[in-house]
């Protein structure tokens, strides 16, 4: 047997051993791209996770809030409506106007309610003399007041499209979604779900003013 035979038989089975270890790699790489494959199928047809219910202030008036101390949301949510407000300098004209109504044990001792609380630039919209006319009238003040109280804690899924008893017996009506809510067709919140010990609290633009 010559030397070109014995080449020829090595090359041949060289090719031989080589050929199984080809096919192996092919069949792998086959078989990662497929399981890549079925991985990507899976995350893309894996459901989308669920929107927790809000359960926070929201709007851009709560940017005002303080962060610390007994006028932040979290010192609010220590004490009953009346005396919270009135650690929030942008409610002092409201707090002012339950004190003169003598209202402030009143909200203080109510249990689960909600309040719709003008800020000082609702009370600004008002004519000053129309204003101190109102601040002077007890009962027309309380009346104003009250209609800004709903007797029972009202959630922001529940403004969505509202209707409700106030305190003043008047209707209050909502509505909007997400993060936009308008009361009775004419005051934006502010900054909504603000808690207090004793009630929710939605900040409101413009005074509620009930008909005569």
């Amino acid at each position: 047997m010559n030397t070109r035979h014995l080449r020829r038989i090595a090359v041949t089975v060289s090719a031989a051993a080589l050929l199984p270890l080809a096919l192996t790699a092919c069949s792998s790489d086959s078989d990662t791209s497929a399981s890549d494959s079925g991985a990507d199928k899976a995350a893309s047809s894996a459901p989308a996770k669920e929107t927790k219910p809000m359960d926070e202030p929201f709007g851009p008036g709560c940017a005002t809030v303080p962060k610390e101390g007994a006028g932040s949301f979290a010192g609010m949510a220590q004490d009953p409506v009346a005396t919270a407000a009135s650690n929030n300098p942008a409610l002092s004209t409201l707090v002012a106007a339950v004190k003169q109504a003598g209202l402030v044990d009143t909200l203080n001792s109510a249990e689960n309610i909600t309040v719709f609380a003008p800020t000082n630039d609702a009370f600004a919209k008002i004519p000053k003399a129309d204003l101190d006319k109102l601040l002077a009238d007890k009962a027309q003040l309380t009346k104003v007041l009250t209609a800004h109280v709903v007797g029972q804690k009202l959630t922001p899924a529940q403004l969505e499209k509202g209707s409700f008893d106030t305190l003043a017996k008047t209707k209050l009506t909502t509505s909007g979604s997400g993060t936009s809510y308008t009361v009775n067709d004419s005051s934006k919140v502010v900054c909504g779900n603000v808690p207090t010990a004793n009630a929710t609290v939605y900040i409101v633009d413009t005074v509620l003013m009930p008909a005569s």
